[in-house]
């Protein structure tokens, strides 16, 4: 961990990362590629100590819309835990009346459910949540360093069972190593159980490129001997790296989710997320 001071923390569309890097350890992750230019050790996590007293000025110059995270960093690694970074924003988040919207793979969440429902009861929360694998045990070699998948649909119905909408991320799906359909169903299960609002899936497959490939691909090596030869002679240099079930697959994923009345457009999702409750009650600012 080393502390930074930041010029910025809110994007241009209400982005925040108040952490850079990652100590999950999930095999696949693409915020490891070098386009990134992280410029550090990616487990060597960059704290922007300024990082509330920033977002509060940007707060009260904003028009209230949604707040997000974690697109980069998981917002809830383990370091929040002591630091509560994450604690700190949705305090300002609450107050100056905007709404917030995560991708987190961690229960850490669940402490932070009070904030979660008071900013609900104002204007809107939705969780994501990551889910990749039915399996606990594979879960454990995929991403081993956070909650197995039972316990995140378990987060997933507590957040239910509070009035907090949520939607899961079915990303990625592994060639020859979770690509089935058994996996699959028992994911859209587990958010038809759930009551999610949507399911992003872009196809089945994942991406590739320099800094990220060469991670996964050293523990293919670890855990799948031999897989990692295959991917090589099918994809090669490929960013794309679809799933060879992925037509199947798709089927199977968007016959459920109709069924079941779950956004599964990434692009209406997307708007769901961003979109803002126009007669939120909103708090005096000063």
């Amino acid at each position: 961990m080393h502390f930074v001071n930041s010029k910025s923390i809110l994007s241009q569309n209400n982005g925040m990362n108040l952490y850079r890097g990652c100590t999950h350890g999930c095999i696949y992750c693409d915020s490891r590629s070098e386009v990134y230019n992280m410029g550090h050790k990616f487990e060597d996590i960059e704290v922007k100590q300024n990082s509330l007293e920033l977002l509060k000025k940007e707060l009260i110059k904003r028009k209230p819309s949604m707040i997000g995270t974690g697109a980069m960093t998981d917002p809830y690694i383990p370091l929040e835990k002591r630091l509560k970074y994450i604690r700190g924003a949705l305090n300002l988040i609450e107050r100056y009346g905007f709404g917030f919207t995560c991708i987190t793979k961690s229960d850490l969440i669940l402490r932070d459910l009070d904030l979660l429902r008071k900013i609900n009861e104002k204007t809107k929360v939705v969780v994501q949540m990551t889910l990749t694998t039915a399996d606990d045990d594979l879960c454990e070699i995929l991403e081993p360093n956070v909650c197995p998948t039972s316990r995140r649909v378990e987060v997933l119905k507590i957040l239910r069972d509070a009035g907090i909408p949520t939607v899961v991320w079915l990303c990625p799906i592994l060639p020859y190593i979770n690509d089935d359909e058994e996996n699959i169903n028992s994911i859209l299960d587990f958010c038809i159980e759930s009551d999610v609002k949507g399911i992003i899936c872009f196809e089945m497959g994942l991406t590739l490129r320099k800094g990220n490939r060469e991670y996964f691909y050293k523990n293919l090596d670890k855990h799948f001997p031999g897989l990692k030869e295959k991917y090589v002679e099918k994809y090669g240099m490929s960013y794309g790296i679809p799933s060879p079930n992925n037509e199947k697959l798709m089927r199977i994923f968007k016959r459920r989710t109709d069924e079941n009345n779950i956004l599964n457009n990434p692009q209406d999702v997307f708007e769901y997320l961003h979109e803002f409750p126009q007669k939120s009650r909103q708090t005096t600012l000063f």
